[in-house]
């Protein structure tokens, strides 16, 4: 029997809020690439995205989307999707990573099949498992279709979270909790980076006797010494020295809805400038959260920031946060809402947005981080672990 992790009608109010805005762009089949958007859309969960897979969602009201990907996977459709079985469709072996032929011929043909090799066609043009190739084939096999940029268009759906949602990210940040925990209890000098690690993943996995953990989009992160100062190097057996400082930037994930949290660790004599850099940090965050209302700017977010670290003579070009949720491999952001200069998104309920305050300095780098609801009345931080710099001998 089927376990969705939603009742089937939510997944039909999602496709409402999807055909809404299809027929606002006059749009008659959408095809979703990515991931996140197709098991949002679908249920569907699997590791199979490494052969081209696609959700076609047709405008008419009451017709069901299709699941289209290789035919071994399509026993996994059966088995986490919501739609009837003729709506979980494989394509044949004989298509899978041949250079002669490709899966997009074939999925072509069955649109045609469908009588739809003719409509206005909007499809996600950015989705990371979707390539050139893939597109070409694609449009090849339909040549009387007219194709429209629709990317995006499903993710800002997505950007303001069910309570349902909002209950799987709760638990995702009760894993996250864990996992930091983990990495303060296993980092000491003279350990290695990959044993820490280990103890790190297996309280992402494991760290509530209520649920699962799942596996993170984005692999942990823990970055001590001079490593600090760039923020997405991976571990190595390189063993923690004395007095190190060590951004760590985990997630837990609930039912593929993700919730990261960064903290710093000390281990050992802290140097003055990490000290003040960290003052910075942790005023800069009280800020964040005290700007964050139903109606604001996320530029304005942003702005709360800067004027902070600006006072302390620092600097941060890059972006403070983004909207998070249902996560696949390689990335844990929805590509909608991002804190920084320039992003007019207003804020609403039922937004998520993961606000991390990084600075990579020379030598060495702080990261904090929270997850963050929007509210009726504000900011609720859905991850809750203390944000001063850990310091351990």
């Amino acid at each position: 029997m089927i376990q969705l992790p939603f009742e089937r009608q939510e997944y039909q109010e999602r496709l409402t809020k999807i055909r809404v805005e299809m027929r606002r762009r006059e749009l008659e089949l959408l095809v979703i690439n990515d991931v996140a958007n197709q098991h949002y859309i679908t249920g569907y969960d699997g590791w199979s995205f490494y052969t081209p897979q696609t959700v076609l969602v047709p405008v008419e009201d009451g017709a069901e989307p299709v699941w289209l990907g290789r035919a071994m996977d399509a026993a996994g459709g059966l088995l986490t999707a919501w739609m009837k079985p003729e709506n979980v469709v494989g394509f044949p072996e004989p298509y899978v990573q041949q250079a002669d032929r490709h899966p997009m011929d074939w999925i072509a043909q069955w649109i045609v099949s469908k009588g739809w090799g003719g409509r206005r066609i909007g499809i996600e043009l950015e989705a990371y498992y979707y390539s050139p190739k893939a597109h070409a084939r694609l449009v090849a096999g339909l040549p009387n279709a007219t194709f429209v940029d629709a990317d995006l268009l499903v993710n800002w759906i997505r950007s303001v979270k069910s309570p349902a949602e909002i209950g799987y990210l709760r638990k995702a940040s009760r894993l996250a909790e864990a996992a930091v925990t983990a990495a303060y209890d296993a980092i000491a000098p003279g350990v290695r980076e990959c044993d820490a690690i280990a103890k790190i993943q297996t309280a992402q996995v494991a760290g509530s006797a209520d649920y699962a953990g799942d596996i993170t989009a984005l692999p942990p992160t823990i970055l001590g010494g001079e490593n600090a100062s760039a923020p997405h190097i991976m571990w190595s057996d390189r063993r923690f020295g004395k007095d190190e400082t060590i951004a760590l930037e985990l997630a837990g994930v609930c039912r593929r809805y993700t919730a990261g949290l960064a903290r710093t660790m000390q281990l050992g004599k802290a140097s003055p400038q990490v000290t003040e850099t960290a003052k910075a940090v942790l005023e800069g965050m009280e800020a964040v959260l005290a700007s964050i209302w139903p109606g604001v700017l996320a530029e304005d977010v942003e702005l709360a920031w800067r004027g902070v670290i600006e006072r302390y003579g620092l600097k941060k070009e890059s972006r403070i946060g983004y909207s998070i949720g249902v996560a696949y491999p390689p990335d844990w952001g929805e590509h909608t809402i991002s804190l920084r200069p320039g992003d007019k998104s207003v804020l609403q309920p039922g937004n998520v947005i993961h606000s991390i305050l990084g600075m990579w300095m020379d030598g060495w780098g702080i990261e904090v981080s929270e997850t963050i609801l929007v509210t009726a009345t504000g900011a609720e931080t859905l991850t809750n672990l203390p944000r001063e710099i850990h310091a351990k001998a």
